[in-house]
């Protein structure tokens, strides 16, 4: 068993890490609870009106993605805090994993493709293969579904059967621990590594160009209403603010995202080290605060919300 991948049975989880794990358990109620809220709301709307918006079915796939990886994100860190010398790729890790890459790799799609949504519905772009797209878009959501389901379970497939490589040579290896070491880490830089690279890189850039295109576009409509007297004043205009500082802040938090799980799967952090658990603070973080920024930002769901609030506090 590779030393990387173990801990010496000397070695005790440093105190800060139980500290981490503390503020994990805090994020994940947030998230789970933001996440689920939203997946509730949306999906009781959906059941009852046997229709939904197209933005908001990507909306309730995207939070339905999260509540569940925020599950299997939890079941993992519990495993590993408890069993800080287990083999990354046992059977139960693997079990983990397997969930985790698909749901994770769900939600980057789904996120994609709400931002390539509110890109083409949203900015003013004249171009005609723009316009174009904005007429045929909300009809091509079902598919970008689909395609999401169909992208996360191809790649999820292909990752397993790395993991289990790499576990099968390490039961039938009986060399010494360097050259199993070799086996490992050769399996991981030019198989894995780079799978997980395309998988997460490909929506990130769809991301980021989406992003910039809209972000470029209500800039300049900011821009344009700020240089009149009452331009600022103008509900359109600090609604296109507001708009503009949540598509900027929805990119940090996916920037943020994506580079946590590169340093993840880069495997330069133990998972008995303090920044192991501090990173994937980072990640709970990421998804604890978007489903907030979108309930803030969503009219509807800010109301049911507004509503339920009322209701519990007004009750006896």
């Amino acid at each position: 068993m590779s030393r990387e991948h173990t801990v010496p049975d000397s070695l005790v989880i440093d105190q800060k890490a139980v500290v981490f794990a503390i503020i994990l358990l805090f994020l994940f109620l947030v998230a789970v609870l933001g996440n689920g809220f939203i997946t509730a709301v949306l999906g009781m709307e959906w059941l009852l009106r046997r229709t939904l918006l197209p933005c908001d079915k990507l909306l309730i796939s995207l939070a339905a993605s999260r509540f569940c990886l925020q599950w299997v994100l939890l079941c993992r860190n519990i495993y590993i805090f408890l069993h800080p010398t287990a083999f990354l790729y046992s059977p139960v890790l693997q079990f983990i994993a397997f969930q985790w890459d698909f749901l994770n790799a769900a939600t980057l799609w789904f996120s994609t493709w709400l931002s390539v949504f509110y890109c083409v519905k949203i900015a003013t772009f004249t171009h005609p293969v723009f316009l174009w797209l904005k007429h045929k878009l909300s009809g091509w959501v079902p598919w970008m579904l689909l395609s999401s389901v169909g992208l996360s379970s191809f790649s999820t497939i292909l990752f397993f059967i790395g993991n289990q490589r790499i576990y099968q040579n390490n039961l039938r290896s009986n060399l010494l621990n360097v050259t199993r070491e070799s086996i490992r880490s050769s399996c991981e830089k030019f198989y894995l590594f780079p799978l997980k690279m395309v998988t997460w890189t490909v929506p990130t850039a769809v991301f980021f160009i989406c992003v910039t295109l809209l972000i470029t576009s209500l800039g300049r409509h900011v821009k344009k209403s700020l240089l009149t007297i009452s331009g600022f004043q103008e509900p359109r205009t600090q609604a296109h603010i507001k708009a503009l500082l949540t598509l900027i802040s929805f990119a940090i938090l996916f920037l943020s995202y994506f580079l946590s799980l590169v340093l993840s799967a880069a495997r330069i952090i133990p998972s008995w080290a303090l920044r192991f658990w501090v990173w994937h603070t980072v990640i709970y973080l990421c998804m604890a605060v978007h489903p907030i920024i979108l309930l803030l930002s969503n009219s509807r769901l800010r109301a049911v919300l507004q509503k339920s609030c009322f209701l519990r506090c007004g009750a006896p």
